[in-house]
């Protein structure tokens, strides 16, 4: 299938790869993004340091996403369709260019952007966004590059076969596997049993080339199904990682009241049984279904009930936080907290909830620097986790 190259909203077909290259150079190994805090909160305590939480970047509408460039920039998306970048430490007051057309309604709007694993060698910038479509909205998936200050060379990645007035459920996350897979998900878009429907995009996560070509052993190729379809079942996944470790895929998704769940990826094909099973129940009471297993169905690595609204995730490499390599950070949203979950291989050990109150959490990354950054959409400031020495 060829790729579809834009500027603006107008599409062409082509079959070329942009040759354009990332203005950048890599910055020395630990150079820190930010060299001083806006605003340095008290003291907070975890179970194996303290720390604080230091300010670095206000005046952000709704921050959805963060993406650290090697040469000390950084992209965030707003959800209203705004993409802004930080340089030398500063949020630059103008938005990037090139950013396409998109529906910012309901949960929608301008969602994550992600780097390529080799950046620096090709300059792939990845963006999920809600996009109009015939008779509703679905969930868009791109890549462009950077030039200047603007976006060029366009390429659609993948976009959902359905669209629906619905403003619920868009998905969105990226990430890439420890073989370069590129991962994506797009919510049921409120429309429940359509997560179990292997011909729709809903509920589904999926897993393409970097550019957008489907793999040949994907689980559905030449079979009845998407073959774009990694795995389904998927309510709404919110947070999308890679175990530096193993190089395999987790996500988070919310549940409905009660029923949010962590899952691992590593079984190609695999149904995590959404509606037919779940831990939480409907918004006024009632009952979804009456089982929490079935064979044929995956359970979550944790649960959380009540829901927490898990949102970004990240796996922590770091060794700036003692105690911590290896665990999973889960931005939350309902409870404006971090979720730190420990696991051991695919088993879950503990959970540490920390920085309570704090606000929406909506994305957690761990940049090249080796601090620990959260989006909050609370108060529109991205922050970093500075431990303090004892």
């Amino acid at each position: 299938m060829p790729l579809l190259l834009f500027t603006g909203c107008d599409f062409v077909s082509s079959q070329t790869t942009p040759e354009s290259t990332p203005e950048s150079t890599t910055l020395p190994p630990n150079t820190l993004y930010f060299s001083e805090p806006i605003e340095t909160s008290k003291v907070h305590s975890a179970e194996d340091f303290d720390f604080r939480v230091e300010t670095v970047v206000e005046g952000l509408k709704f921050p959805w996403a963060m993406a650290f460039i090697p040469d000390g920039r950084v992209l965030i998306t707003e959800r209203d369709g705004t993409l802004r970048m930080v340089e030398n430490g500063v949020l630059r007051e103008e938005p990037l260019g090139g950013v396409p057309e998109v529906v910012a309604r309901g949960q929608g709007g301008l969602l994550d952007v992600h780097l390529h694993p080799q950046y620096e060698e090709n300059g792939w910038i990845y963006l999920s966004y809600s996009k109009e479509g015939e008779g509703g909205w679905t969930t868009s998936f791109i890549r462009a590059q950077l030039d200047g200050y603007a976006l060029v060379n366009h390429e659609e990645i993948y976009t959902g076969n359905v669209n629906s007035r619905l403003g619920f459920h868009f998905g969105s996350r990226f990430a890439f596997d420890g073989e370069g897979y590129l991962y994506f998900s797009i919510g049921d878009r409120g429309e429940q049993d359509t997560a179990q429907d292997l011909t729709v995009s809903n509920g589904s996560l999926f897993r393409l080339h970097d550019d957008g070509r489907v793999p040949e052993d994907n689980p559905f190729v030449g079979k009845e199904g998407l073959d774009e379809i990694y795995a389904y079942g998927l309510r709404n996944i919110q947070g999308l990682a890679t175990d530096p470790e193993t190089g395999i895929v987790w996500s988070n998704f919310h549940g409905p009241r009660g029923g949010d769940e962590l899952n691992i990826h590593n079984k190609p094909g695999a149904n995590y049984g959404w509606p037919v099973i779940t831990y939480g129940i409907n918004y006024n009471g009632t009952p979804i279904t009456d089982i929490t297993e079935k064979e044929g169905m995956e359970q979550p690595v944790w649960y959380w009930v009540p829901s927490i609204a898990p949102s970004g995730m990240t796996f922590v490499s770091s060794d700036r936080y003692p105690g911590w390599k290896g665990s999973i950070l889960n931005g939350a949203l309902s409870f404006q907290l971090l979720s730190r979950v420990e696991v051991d291989g695919e088993q879950f050990v503990a959970e540490e909830r920390i920085v309570e109150g704090i606000g929406r959490i909506r994305d957690v990354r761990e940049a090249p620097d080796g601090y620990i950054y959260i989006a909050n959409e609370s108060d529109g400031t991205i922050a970093r986790l500075v431990p303090v020495s004892n």
